[in-house]
């Protein structure tokens, strides 16, 4: 006679797969974990499966075979999407967000722990078939996004340091020039923070002219990095031409009127 009831046996599962996605459970973890046998796990993945593919929960998937098992990786509609890069649209487009010099205010869209988990999501499911390894990102508005994508993508988060911090030991440094204010700042990176030759994904929340992104793929080329792709919470339209030549953004702003007080901000199509 079996310990568990079904019922408890895919509550319990459904709370593994969330708290790890795209981590590899093998049928021999679940069953041992429950004393079960592995064709009453696979009947309950299944159900799993299926709630998640009626309601769009995320994609469950089952692998055959000796290195087999169940995997759970977030996914977001188109529906869901839209409606949600839409409603983070209007957020932002809130007159009241201007600040002087034409910026636009975004920290408490970026540290809302609901929304960013969703853009993390998002971007996790552009970049998962690339096989990233690591998730990069510079301090500090970006490291919400980044560190929701990290999440969803079961991989560890790397913070490229506005400056130089020397409780980190020995860091790689490189001046760059910012795009729109041209600036020159510094960014650097613990040397032991990434590997060589690793396969990252960089995330950020905004790029104008793409000035910072081009400083953080320059400096990851120091560490022989592949960097796999680019994603930004916000583009602008102006200037056109970026620094980075492609790179994933979820909304365009298009205007900030100081005058009229008014943005002309909206997802990408």
């Amino acid at each position: 006679m079996e310990k568990w009831r079904r019922s408890e046996r895919v509550v319990i599962i459904t709370k593994y797969l969330l708290e790890k996605p795209n981590t590899l459970f093998s049928l021999n973890f679940f069953a041992e974990l429950f004393q079960s046998a592995k064709s009453s796990i696979s009947e309950d993945i299944s159900i799993i499966r299926d709630v998640f593919r009626e309601f769009t929960l995320g994609k469950v998937e089952t692998l055959a075979g000796a290195g087999g098992g169940v995997i759970y990786s977030p996914l977001v509609g188109p529906r869901e999407k839209d409606e949600f890069l839409q409603e983070i649209a209007e957020k932002l487009s809130d007159p009241s967000r201007i600040l002087p010099g034409g910026y636009l205010y975004m920290t408490d869209i970026i540290f809302d722990a609901r929304l960013a988990q969703k853009v993390g999501e998002i971007f996790a499911q552009h970049f998962i078939e690339l096989e990233p390894e690591f998730v990069v990102t510079i301090e500090t508005k970006g490291i919400p996004l980044a560190l929701m994508t990290a999440k969803a993508l079961n991989l560890p988060l790397v913070i490229i340091r506005d400056g130089s911090r020397v409780t980190e030991g020995s860091a790689v440094s490189l001046n760059y020039v910012t795009g729109s204010s041209r600036n020159i700042r510094t960014m650097s990176l613990a040397r032991r923070a990434l590997p060589t030759e690793s396969r990252v994904v960089i995330i950020d929340d905004f790029m104008k002219a793409g000035g910072t992104a081009k400083g953080m793929v320059e400096l990851l080329a120091e560490f022989k990095a592949e960097v796999l792709g680019i994603g930004v919470l916000v583009d602008t339209e102006l200037p056109e031409q970026k620094l980075v030549p492609n790179y994933y953004s979820l909304l365009k702003l298009s205007k900030v009127d100081e005058i009229e007080r008014k943005i002309m901000l909206h997802p990408h199509c």
